[in-house]
């Protein structure tokens, strides 16, 4: 199977460098627009598609990004790998401003955002036991490494709503009671969406601060993140750089089941299937539909 790279750059990636045959394609989709025109091309050899989450100039807060879209668009260019590259804040003294974390676990806090694009009339369960994919996350922590970034093998993800960020109790109780390592914003419900679209997915958390928890480091402050983001940014796009040549042109059936997540997952009968549902839906399950 021919392998393209998905990338979906969150707060502090923008663009990216050195895309050989690029441009700019505005895209629509079933779920609507995406956040941004996808910039496309091919990064030695291989073909790449790079999606600002929140739109160039930032115009999306994580609530309001169209997830169902950004995914859908993206499959429907044919994207095989999706990572996902995104702001995060700490709740582990050892995870510090500036260190990537490879995200492996979530829990997903968000309460207003569509979460599946299996609605009344074709209803599915995929699993999420691992939302991520191995094969390619240890990849993507290589490129990382590759790059110059302090890379932490897996941590658990706190998706919260915001735009706001955690208060002090929210903060301790997610650390302390909660078990989670890393806290933000967009990796949920892109990460379900993604396992719905049988689709390959890995998130690289980049750490900017120690949200409100620590006791010597007070609250999250914008300005200290910015100056964070803008160090992690050339990192950030190094590593995305070192996929091609790692992932290589051509890939192998996922051996996670990343790519046949939707294999048993459709619950409702063929005949009362609703079949407006059924035509949007061939846009990311046509293997299944």
């Amino acid at each position: 199977m021919t392998r393209m790279i998905g990338i979906i750059g969150g707060s502090g990636l923008y663009d990216i460098d050195g895309l050989e045959d690029a441009r700019w394609l505005t895209l629509d989709t079933p779920w609507g627009a995406p956040s941004d025109a996808i910039f496309t091309g091919t990064l030695n050899g291989v073909p790449l598609a790079f999606l600002p989450r929140h739109g160039r100039g930032h115009v999306h807060t994580p609530s309001t990004v169209p997830y169902r879209a950004n995914i859908a668009a993206l499959k429907s260019l044919g994207v095989t790998d999706v990572v996902s590259i995104s702001a995060c804040g700490s709740f582990r003294e050892e995870m510090a401003p500036g260190d990537f974390v490879l995200v492996d676990q979530f829990i997903d806090r968000t309460i207003a955002r569509e979460k599946t694009f299996f609605t009344t009339g074709c209803v599915a369960h995929v699993s999420m036991a691992h939302p991520t994919c191995a094969t390619l996350g240890a990849e993507v922590a290589e490129a990382a490494r590759a790059a110059g970034a302090k890379v932490h093998d897996g941590g658990t993800y706190l998706a919260m709503e915001g735009p706001q960020f955690s208060s002090m109790a929210e903060s301790k109780m997610y650390r302390e009671s909660w078990g989670a390592d890393v806290i933000g914003m967009t990796n949920m419900p892109e990460a379900k969406l993604a396992r719905e679209a049988e689709l390959c997915y890995a998130s690289l958390a980049m750490i900017t601060d120690y949200d409100s928890w620590h006791p010597e480091h007070g609250s999250v402050d914008i300005t200290a993140i910015l100056a964070t983001l803008h160090g992690n940014s050339a990192r950030a796009k190094a590593t995305v750089a070192g996929l091609p040549a790692r992932l290589g042109a051509t890939r192998a059936p996922c051996p996670h089941g990343c790519d046949s997540a939707l294999e048993h997952a459709i619950m409702t009968a063929p005949e009362a299937r609703a079949p407006a549902l059924v035509e949007k839906l061939k846009s990311i399950a046509a293997r299944v539909l």
